[in-house]
Parts: C-alpha cells; sequence; structure tokens
C-alpha cells in the first residue's frame, strides 16, 4: 500500500485519482478529511508519531506531500515544525515498520531566487523560512538513507504549480489578468519556470517504481516571461494580446507598496494578498531545469500551453467570468 501524507491537497489528491485509476492501493494521511477520497483518508498529523504508526503500517512506500508553505505562516515555528521535525518523525517511523521507499516532495525554494537557470547542482540560497525548512528536511531524509542499506530515497523539487482546481499564486495572477484589473510591476521581461498539476503527478507515479537516491527538479519548459504569459492568457480568452500589457508600475514603486501592506498587516493582524516577499517573487527571473530527470524514462505527458489553456478554460471560460 502507498502512503500518501499530506494527501488530501491539489497535488495529494490528483495524485490519489490517477493511483485509483492505476487500481493501486492507498491510504491519505492528513490532518484535513479528504473531499475526493473520503473512503482512502485517515486522521494523521506528522507532529504526532502515533497517528503515523497507525496509518503508515501496512504501507510499503511513502509519498511525502505535507508542508507548511505559505508565505503568511503564523507562528512562523510552523516551518520548522511540520517541514523538519515532521519529516524526521516520518523517518523515524518508517524505520519502525520496516518502510524502505519515501518520495519527498521538497521545492525549488531551497535555490531561492538564483540569477541564472539552475540544476540540481544550484547553490542553495533560500530567502524564506519555506526554503530553509524544506531543505533541512531534504537532509533529514537523507540522514535515513545513509542509516542502512536497501533504502529508496527519491526527492522531487517542483517550482510553482498550477492547474485546474488550484488556488495559488498562479491562480491569483491569471484571474487578475482575466479580470482586466492586471497591473505589471517592472518591465514584465523575467522570465517564470512553473510546471502543470498532471506533470508533476505523473513524475510522482513515476518514481514510485524507482529504486536507489535521486533528486530532480521538477519544471515545464519553455519558461514564460511575464510579458509572455499575459500573451498567452489574453489570446486564450480571446482578448487582443497587449491587453494589460501597457500600463506599468516601476519595481521600486510596487516594492514600497508592499511594503505598507506588510506594516498594515503587522497592525491589523489579517493576513493580506500583497505583501513585499510576493512583490519581490513576482519581479524576480526564477528560471529551473533539470539535468537529473534523464535518470528516468520520463516524457511530461502534457504541454506547457496546454496546461495553461486547460486552467484558463476550466476556470474562467466555462464559467463564463470573463470580461472581455
Amino acid at each position: 500500500m502507498i502512503a500518501l501524507i499530506g494527501g488530501s491537497g491539489f497535488i495529494g489528491s490528483r495524485l490519489a485519482a490517477r493511483l485509483k485509476e492505476k487500481g493501486d492501493d492507498f491510504v491519505i494521511l492528513d490532518v484535513e478529511k479528504s473531499s475526493a477520497f473520503p473512503e482512502h483518508w485517515k486522521w494523521c498529523d506528522v507532529r504526532d508519531n502515533r497517528s503515523l504508526l497507525s496509518g503508515l503500517d501496512g504501507c510499503h512506500t511513502i509519498i511525502n506531500l505535507a508542508a507548511e508553505h505559505k508565505d503568511n505562516v503564523t507562528p512562523l515555528s510552523l516551518y520548522d515544525e511540520v517541514n523538519v521535525d515532521g519529516a524526521r518523525n516520518v523517518a523515524l517511523v518508517a524505520d519502525e515498520l520496516g518502510i524502505k521507499k519515501i518520495i519527498f516532495t521538497s521545492s525549488v525554494a531551497v535555490y531561492g531566487l538564483p540569477k541564472n537557470e539552475t540544476d540540481e547542482t544550484g547553490e542553495f540560497n533560500h530567502f524564506n523560512d519555506y526554503g530553509r525548512t524544506k531543505l533541512l528536511a531534504e537532509k533529514e531524509y537523507e540522514k535515513w538513507f545513509e542509516s542502512s542499506e536497501g533504502k529508496s530515497l527519491l526527492v522531487i523539487r517542483p517550482t510553482v504549480v498550477f492547474g485546474e482546481g488550484n488556488r495559488g499564486n498562479v491562480y491569483n495572477l491569471l484571474a487578475q489578468i482575466v479580470s482586466g484589473r492586471f497591473l505589471m510591476i517592472g518591465n514584465g521581461n523575467n522570465r517564470k519556470s512553473m510546471i502543470y498539476i498532471e506533470n508533476v503527478v505523473a513524475l510522482l507515479v513515476a518514481l514510485i517504481d524507482q529504486k536507489g537516491y535521486m533528486v530532480m527538479n521538477a519544471v515545464d519548459k519553455p519558461d514564460y516571461t511575464m510579458n509572455e504569459l499575459v500573451r498567452e492568457v489574453n489570446i486564450t480568452i480571446g482578448r487582443s494580446e497587449d491587453a494589460g500589457r501597457k500600463v506599468r508600475i516601476p519595481y521600486w514603486i510596487g516594492y514600497l507598496g508592499g511594503m505598507g501592506f506588510d506594516v498594515l498587516a503587522a497592525i491589523t493582524g489579517k493576513k493580506l494578498p500583497i505583501s513585499s516577499v510576493r512583490v519581490k517573487k513576482f519581479c524576480a527571473t526564477t528560471q529551473f531545469k533539470s539535468n537529473n530527470i534523464s535518470q528516468l524514462n520520463f516524457t511530461p505527458p502534457v504541454p506547457l500551453k496546454t496546461g495553461l489553456q486547460r486552467t484558463l478554460k476550466a476556470e474562467f471560460l466555462q464559467n463564463h467570468r470573463i470580461v472581455l
């Protein structure tokens, strides 16, 4: 049986659907009930070893998707408790139950905001607690792998994941572009790596049958500039391809505005959609590639452009929520 820790979320639900199609036996272990597969769900918290022992009993493979990942997590200690202590607990329980294979979804956040396109040999230079704790979690799993023979550790570092049903940063960006209220911050020439959900799921499924130790970035190509992304969205929804690209806010003004929202959030105690960190991430070039994926006989099943079109059609066109 395959354990999907954190399997009630966006990636986990799509992965569970794929495993069900294949006829694989799986269990979803999560603090949140799975709305997609409630019959496969068991309550589990990676901070609680007793729930891990109960949930992982009878499993031969662990896929750990659980993480604290948002920009505005409070208290900050949750990053370490869930991402790092959770990884350590999963490794300890795996040893206790004799489980020999762990697949871990880390993140390209371990590299921070590199200036150049970065592969798996890139320098670790995280700029936030999420990237820091993801890297520490990887190290916990490496200790587990090296502690005895016969184990398999397969780590993927996805870039930003998007797709139908997701409500993350890419969805919010697409919604702004579609709404016609989008304002470009900076010159729009910065490139962004992304990956479509079905390609992440396909890669995870491919790793289930692999053995040994692998670390690989998960990214679709080509990388769009922000200008190109806006153009693709406009074309897909039938709007002029230049719409929303003529009015621009200089980066320094956008960043100062983000700092203002930081102060407002601190005063009110509310989590606001705009912050200096999000402006910085939006305007940065974040390009990644994978050299190590050549170790697999793997081809992403869905081209990036097709994934973008599917997402736009499902989220905005089918529901007639576009203002042209």
